[in-house]
């Protein structure tokens, strides 16, 4: 599962509509990550791929004809809720191995694990997709959260912010979006083995793991995190979707959506150097 870039033959380039599922959002909706989906459709249709977005609603079978799935962060009790059915008749699992896109954030990093603490003490099981298992800290992580990603992802500096108290450890051989540059992430104390060159060495963030076919990718940046990091979005609709041209920089649409991120992730810097 170390892996960062799937097979080509995972990422074809289709002709028929993307379709983008947003699970549960009645329950993994709470930090405003069900606007990920609509940033992810936006942009998909700006490249030239339609993108449809399928809402699941909370009680319905996860389908397994979709190419990316988002979970999104929640309460403790709706996220119990929402491990359940996730993890029911392994439809998302089953999902991921035949080549979706997993995209999970928050709660929905601790849903894809083995188990994650419940507000009653108790521990809970998650869907299992990968190889990760959280529990809970002395305390809670709130503010901003600052991720170098790992050079092997090719991504700039990302920016968010968290709020949890799960501590969550990866792992045997699987690997983190990024390093923490400021703030908590999956604040287990992991740390990379050797530190590459242009990473701070903080705590491990997030996941990037190859399941099988598909690809799970996991954060505990809110934001929507999408909105301001659109070069994550578009890493995302790749991996999803090979072959995707860039957004053009004459679609005015698009290039309103890149002002509006560069101006909120510059704020973002400026917030976090102060701090």
């Amino acid at each position: 599962m170390t892996a960062v870039r799937r097979a080509a033959g995972a990422r074809a380039a289709r002709s028929s509509a993307l379709r983008i599922a947003s699970v549960f959002p009645e329950l993994l909706g709470t930090y405003g990550d069900s606007g990920n989906a609509t940033i992810l459709a936006a942009r998909s249709s700006w490249r030239g791929q339609p993108a449809e977005v399928v809402t699941v609603p909370a009680g319905e079978p996860v389908p397994r004809h979709c190419d990316l799935y988002l979970l999104g962060g929640g309460e403790d009790e709706p996220q119990v809720l929402a491990a359940a059915g996730v993890g029911a008749g392994g439809s998302l699992a089953a999902a991921v191995g035949a080549g979706a896109v997993l995209f999970a954030v928050c709660a929905g990093l601790q849903i894809v694990g083995t188990s994650f603490p419940g507000a009653d003490g108790n521990v809970h099981s998650g869907a299992g997709i990968v190889d990760l298992v959280t529990t809970p800290g002395a305390t809670r992580a709130v503010g901003d959260l600052v991720v170098d990603p790992r050079p092997e992802v090719g991504l700039d500096v990302l920016y968010g912010y968290e709020n949890h108290r799960g501590r969550t450890s990866l792992g045997a051989g699987l690997a983190p979006l990024g390093t923490v540059r400021r703030g908590i992430g999956n604040g287990a104390g992991q740390r990379l083995a050797v530190g590459p060159r242009g990473l701070t060495g903080g705590d491990l963030e997030g996941v990037w793991a190859v399941c099988g076919d598909g690809l799970v990718v996991g954060t505990y940046l809110h934001g929507p995190v999408l909105a301001q990091n659109p070069q994550l979005a578009d890493r995302l609709l790749d991996e999803a979707v090979g072959g995707l041209p860039p957004v053009s920089s004459d679609d005015p649409r698009a290039a309103a959506a890149d002002r509006a991120a560069t101006a909120l992730r510059a704020a973002r810097a400026r917030q976090t150097s102060r701090g």
